[in-house]
């Protein structure tokens, strides 16, 4: 990971920090929730969603490949140009505790690179439109 100005942490299942005091969401495939270690900003909600959804992935994936997985950690971290406020670029990194082989992991992760919803959605680029409420 590079230096960057904002960075967001979510982990689950044996990744996640002993005795965290701090959010902890639900999440369907693990017991006990997802902990969130960010700030709330615009900033770190941006790079939240790109690491919430790896997250979910790494399980959901799994799941479907049979590869156990004992816990995730996903570090995502990010800037912004100060002048525009456009995204200069998101890296990410997973931890996956696991009894699967390292080559299975491997591969598990970069199945998810590929599908991860946010991810895409955030290369291929959107609009954003703000309605009025009538």
């Amino acid at each position: 990971m590079t230096d960057s100005t904002y960075e967001v942490t979510v982990s689950a299942g044996t990744l996640r920090p002993q005795n965290y005091v701090g959010v902890t969401m639900p999440h369907r495939w693990t017991n006990g929730g997802v902990v969130v270690e960010t700030e709330f900003t615009g900033a770190h909600l941006y790079l939240l969603a790109a690491a919430g959804c790896v997250l979910n992935d790494v399980y959901r994936e799994a799941g479907l490949s049979n590869l156990p997985i004992d816990g995730v950690r996903v570090r995502a971290a990010g800037g912004f140009d100060p002048n525009t406020w456009s995204s200069t670029g998101i890296e990410y990194q997973v931890d996956v505790a696991s009894q699967a082989s390292a080559n299975d992991i491997d591969h598990l992760v970069q199945a998810v690179d590929d599908v991860a919803e946010i991810p895409k959605a955030l290369r291929s680029g959107t609009t954003v439109v703000r309605r009025s409420a009538d």
